[in-house]
Formats: C-alpha cells, sequence, structure tokens
C-alpha cells in the first residue's frame, strides 16, 4: 500500500496515525520474544492471553474499518467468534497472528490517509451496547479503534509481567 509519510498528511489525519501507531507498537513490544506456549498462557483471572489480545485488537480493527467503508452490512459481512477472538487457537502461531495484525494495520492506515471525509458516518449495528440510532463518523471509529488498542495493549503488559516479569513501560 502507498500510505503517504505522516508528515504529508493533514494534522488530524497524521494526529490519529500517530496515536495508534503508538498503541499498536506498545501491543507488539509486550509480546516481543514469546513463543507460542507463553503467547496462549493465561496468567491473570481472567481469560485472556498474548495472542488472543493481539487476535482480537486485529478483528475488532478489521471490523470497524470494514463498517467505515460500508456501514453496518460490511461490518457484518464476516462471521465474528465473540469467545474465540480472545483465543490462539490449536494452529495459530503468534506469528502468524502479528502478520495478520500488521495487514490490517496498513489497511487501516492507508484508508486514515486516503478516505475523502472523516466526518463520513453510517448507522451503528443495532446492539445493546449501541444507542438506538445512532451514527459513527470515520473520525469516531478511528477514535475507538485507538481506544480499544490502548486499553487492550495495557491488559497485555499486565499478562506480560504476570508471565515474566517483563513489561511494556517502566
Amino acid at each position: 500500500m502507498n500510505t503517504p509519510p505522516a508528515a504529508a498528511l493533514p494534522r488530524e489525519r497524521a494526529d490519529l496515525l500517530e496515536t495508534l501507531g503508538k498503541h499498536r507498537g506498545f501491543l507488539r513490544y509486550t509480546v516481543r520474544e514469546l513463543t507460542d506456549e507463553q503467547a496462549v498462557q493465561r496468567t491473570t483471572a481472567s481469560a485472556l492471553c498474548l495472542g488472543g489480545l493481539v487476535k482480537h485488537v486485529s478483528g475488532v480493527e478489521a471490523r470497524w474499518i470494514r463498517f467505515v467503508l460500508g456501514g453496518a452490512d460490511a461490518m457484518r459481512s464476516e462471521p465474528v467468534d465473540w469467545e474465540g477472538q480472545f483465543r490462539m487457537d490449536d494452529g495459530e502461531t503468534l506469528a502468524g497472528l502479528l502478520a495478520a495484525y500488521e495487514e490490517v494495520a496498513a489497511r487501516t492506515d492507508e484508508l486514515v490517509a486516503t478516505l475523502p471525509d472523516l466526518d463520513a458516518a453510517h448507522p451503528l449495528p443495532e446492539a445493546p451496547w449501541f444507542e438506538p440510532g445512532a451514527t459513527w463518523s470515520a473520525r469516531r471509529v478511528l477514535l475507538h479503534i485507538i481506544a480499544e488498542t490502548a486499553q487492550h495493549a495495557g491488559h497485555a503488559d499486565i499478562i506480560r509481567e504476570s508471565l515474566d516479569g517483563a513489561r511494556t513501560m517502566g
């Protein structure tokens, strides 16, 4: 993909990409040098594991970018395994999950750089966690992706520290 350098983008888009990139980087750094066996381990009371977090964040970002491009129907165009999205399945590797995440990130970055209007909006899908009749702009979706990525990077940091003492920050 030919995403222009951040410096060549309008300030808002560059800021969005820089912030999203920073939190993606925290997540990637947190899972550095792990084996697949470590990436699948649960180290806290939750069912979360490091590989599952990478898988989840990648899937969430991909779904929301489909929403930006085509609305709720596009978002629902691929089935979601709501429980399975948080775990590494047999045959999945951390390297494979990270490679898939890189592809999703590249598509998102390209979209942010080229989307004609960040104010373009679609009605949200019907779900108990969305206000009925609400719409989200591309900008709002990007802010949500940033928040989701940051939140799960924090979860990953706690899991990694519990796993082997390594920390992302500090």
